[in-house]
Formats: structure tokens, C-alpha cells, sequence
């Protein structure tokens, strides 16, 4: 099967590093051209000259997914310069606020902010963007949960819980934009060597090293130990196996698959 993309215009917010700058790549390999927005410009800014290096077009664009004059100033800049939106994704995300690791338990601020950004962010990116594509009547918008909306977390339950509302705004955006052609889908990633799960383990390594099997362990090994526990495959996953996902969801194979939560996880949860 070939994904083809010539002629797409997509959006990836959170492009500029991680899962989102493996979104764009594999994005830019099937034909589509990219708005890398995040943030963080100066990122952006260089995962939109590896998009240019493959040929395709490009923009970066800063943005702040939780300000909606932030948001529709982005999508009047991107229709601009291509004057259209095919794809979107919703990849922007964040775990927690400053040096969350050192704190046991999430604060206030905390929870506020990452529901600002991982579901707030979702759905003002998505309203801002779907309101040209209804016009159009054709769109592809695929958000990026986790599979910590399928299992809660001990160490995260303000991200588990944010994501599970990315998955559950998912199926309800679906139904809102079906009449429309538009096809909205979220993605599950399991665990990634990113520098989200980098923070992650030094926060299992200070609060949760309550054994001998823990207890010591960097970082890197720690995560490999997860993923020798927890994955059937035996193996962690890589912005490009979500990148590959995403490339399908939004072409025209999957054209009547919609309002699905996908694991890409490697057996970790299966449903």
C-alpha cells in the first residue's frame, strides 16, 4: 500500500521535537507539505528546514495552543502561505509545570496546566482549523493521546487523565464532523525514549525506588526495564512508528475510520 500526500497541507502543533518532528518527517516523505508550529520557534524552525531538505515545503510557526488569537493567527498565516488545510495534528503536550519530577504529587498548577494545553489545546486547535475544513467539506484531524488514557498512572494521573479527555473529545469531534467528510482519529503511543518519559524516570527514580530492582538504576535503564516487563513485543516504539499511523489515518485508505483510539504500544494494552 502507497500512502500518497502530494498536494497535502498539514499542521503538526508540537512539531518541533519528539513525536511531533517524527509526524512531520514521515508526513513530508508521503508527499505533504507542513506548518511545524510549537512554542519553541527556533525547533520548529529546524524541523521545517529537515521537511525542506526532502523537497516538500514548509513553514514554522510559533504558537500557543492554549490562546485562541494564537491559534487562529497560526491558521491565517498557514492558509496564507498554501491556502488550504488538509490535515491536522493535534500533537502539542505537555506532563507538567517546571521541575514537576521533584514533586510527589501533581500541584494545582499542575493540573491546570496540562489540561490547558493537552485538552483545551486540543480542542481550540481543532475548532480553529475544522471551521475551514467544514467550508471545504473534507479535513483529516488525528490527536495524540497516550496509552496512558487506557491505564491509569500512579506517577502521572493528571497526564493520564488529560489524555483519556483527548480520547473521549475524539470520538465526540468525529461525531460533530462526520456530515462533513471530516475524519477525526487519536493515537496511543506506548512508551518512547522522549524527553517526556527522560522525565518520567527521574521521577520513578526518586519516588518510586522503593526496591532492590529499582533502586540504583539510571534513567535509560530503568526504561529498558520497563519495556522488558511491560511490552509482548520486548521493544519501545519511535516517533516514526506514530509518524507511520498518522500518515495512514490521514490518507484516503482510511477514509471511513473515524472516531478511533489506536494503540501503537507494542501489545502493551490490547483492546
Amino acid at each position: 500500500m502507497m500512502i500518497d500526500l502530494s498536494d497535502k497541507v498539514a499542521i503538526v502543533t508540537g512539531g518541533a521535537s519528539g513525536i511531533g518532528r517524527g509526524i512531520c518527517l514521515v508526513l513530508a516523505e508521503q508527499g505533504a507539505d507542513l506548518a511545524v508550529t510549537d512554542m519553541n520557534l527556533a525547533g520548529a524552525e529546524a524541523v521545517a528546514a529537515d521537511v525542506e531538505a526532502t523537497g516538500r515545503q514548509s513553514v514554522a510557526i510559533q504558537v500557543d495552543v492554549t490562546d485562541r488569537a494564537s491559534v487562529q493567527a497560526m491558521v491565517d498565516r498557514v492558509l496564507e502561505r498554501f491556502g488550504k488545510i488538509d490535515i491536522l495534528v493535534n500533537d502539542a503536550g505537555i506532563i507538567g509545570v517546571g521541575e514537576w519530577w521533584e514533586r510527589e504529587r501533581p500541584s494545582d498548577a499542575d493540573w491546570s496546566q496540562v489540561f490547558a494545553v493537552n485538552v483545551r489545546g486540543v480542542v481550540i486547535v481543532s475548532e480553529a482549523v475544522s471551521d475551514h475544513m467544514i467550508g471545504r467539506r473534507s479535513g483529516k484531524i488525528v490527536n495524540i493521546a497516550s496509552i496512558a488514557a487506557r491505564q491509569g498512572s500512579p506517577d502521572l494521573p493528571h497526564y493520564s487523565t488529560s489524555k483519556a479527555a483527548v480520547a473521549s473529545w475524539t470520538q465526540s469531534n468525529a461525531a460533530q464532523l462526520a456530515r462533513y467528510n471530516i475524519n477525526v482519529n487519536a493515537i496511543c503511543p506506548g512508551l518512547l525514549w522522549t524527553p517526556m518519559w527522560r522525565a518520567i524516570a527521574r521521577k520513578r527514580s526518586r519516588f518510586g525506588a522503593t526496591d532492590s530492582d529499582v533502586e540504583g538504576l539510571s534513567g535509560r535503564e530503568l526504561f529498558d526495564q520497563v519495556i522488558e516487563e511491560t511490552i509482548p513485543m520486548g521493544r519501545e516504539q519511535t516517533p516514526d512508528d506514530v509518524g507511520r499511523l498518522a500518515a495512514f489515518l490521514v490518507s484516503e485508505d482510511a477514509r471511513n475510520i473515524t472516531g478511533q483510539a489506536i494503540n501503537v504500544d507494542g501489545g502493551r494494552r490490547m483492546n
